[in-house]
């Protein structure tokens, strides 16, 4: 029976595959033609055809062109050994995309940026770490912060996890607790007490001087960062009215 040979044409039709990535197979030595006549036409006979097969299986899982060279030349048993090893780190792949979606779900539904793990097995560092460095950045050489870190050292790791997750807990419940009085005026009784309640959890870790209070209270209209965490506690005015709160309660504080 004669080897049958198929055309250019016939490949695409068979396989799928466009012609300039035909082409760009040939140019690269990945996969030569069986055979090109005078006319410069080519064709590719059966193991040509059950190469391109496996070059393309192998591109579906992700292989780079340049390790599909490597792979062609070798024998089956060894690519088996490949992609054996190659299928673990698929599984990683796996369960690092089913993170990024999951805390994708959880930023889409509103939990702030700073309670995502998404760079947990990342060499970029996690986003509270990130803050906690800017953090130190912009007030190291003061004396608030400077005690703001004895406090923190005293501390176990175990320990300021623990103590950052309560704070957190409980500073959003203050929000949350101030967004349902915001009706109210930032001056009145009930606001106010919420504001001295918000100040007893940054005392937790520092004293807050009337300094400390007003510039915290200027960083979370100034930081488009916050304005993302904000908006999951009361309506657009909800950063405005919190500022103002705390800017009262400087004001009263300083006139005792």
């Amino acid at each position: 029976m004669k080897t049958p040979y198929f055309t250019v044409k016939n490949i695409i039709q068979i396989t799928g595959i466009t012609k300039r990535a035909l082409h760009y197979y040939d140019k690269t030595d990945l996969l030569k033609p069986s055979k090109v006549e005078d006319n410069g036409y080519r064709y590719y006979d059966q193991e040509a055809l059950g190469n391109l097969q496996m070059i393309l299986l192998f591109k579906e899982m992700n292989f780079s062109l340049k390790d599909i060279v490597a792979m062609m030349q070798l024998s089956k048993e060894e690519q088996k050994d490949i992609l054996r090893e190659h299928r673990s780190t698929l599984v990683q792949r796996k369960q690092k995309l089913e993170t990024i979606i999951h805390q994708l779900d959880e930023y889409v539904d509103g939990t702030d940026i700073s309670h995502l793990n998404l760079f947990d097995d990342s060499s970029i560092l996690p986003i509270q770490e990130q803050y906690e460095s800017e953090a130190k950045f912009i007030y190291g050489d003061t004396e608030k912060y400077q005690e703001f870190e004895a406090n923190v050292s005293q501390l176990s790791v175990e320990e300021q996890e623990k103590a950052y997750q309560q704070f957190s807990v409980n500073m959003e419940q203050v929000f949350r607790e101030l967004a349902k009085h915001q009706d109210l005026s930032p001056a009145s009784r009930e606001v106010q007490a919420l504001v001295r309640k918000w100040k007893s959890c940054l005392e937790q870790f520092m004293v807050c001087d009337d300094e400390i209070l007003r510039c915290i209270a200027e960083t979370y209209t100034t930081d488009r960062r916050y304005a993302g965490y904000f908006d999951q506690f009361g309506n657009e005015d909800f950063l405005r009215f919190l500022y103002e709160a705390i800017m009262v309660f400087i004001q009263l504080a300083s006139n005792r």
